[in-house]
């Protein structure tokens, strides 16, 4: 099976978890996927000129990031 590189960075990042950690994580993704299959998302709602302008920081902020960060 071959990864995506947002799927690599995450087990990049869960592998640099302590153990208890790493398998809290897990259990969590666990559970928020097992909701998802059961959840339907409406998508019909737009985003607010404020939405989008939240969104594009956190983006713009969260790319400064992770180009400052390395693994481990």
């Amino acid at each position: 099976m071959e990864l995506t590189q947002q799927e690599e960075a995450l087990l990049v990042a869960v592998r640099c978890l302590p153990l208890d950690a790493a398998a809290r994580l897990t259990a969590l993704a666990q559970r928020l996927a097992s909701l998802a299959s059961q959840s339907t998302v409406d998508w019909s709602d737009s985003w607010s000129e404020a939405d989008l302008r939240d969104y594009s920081a956190a983006s713009a902020e969260r790319l400064v990031q992770e180009q400052a960060d390395e693994p481990c």
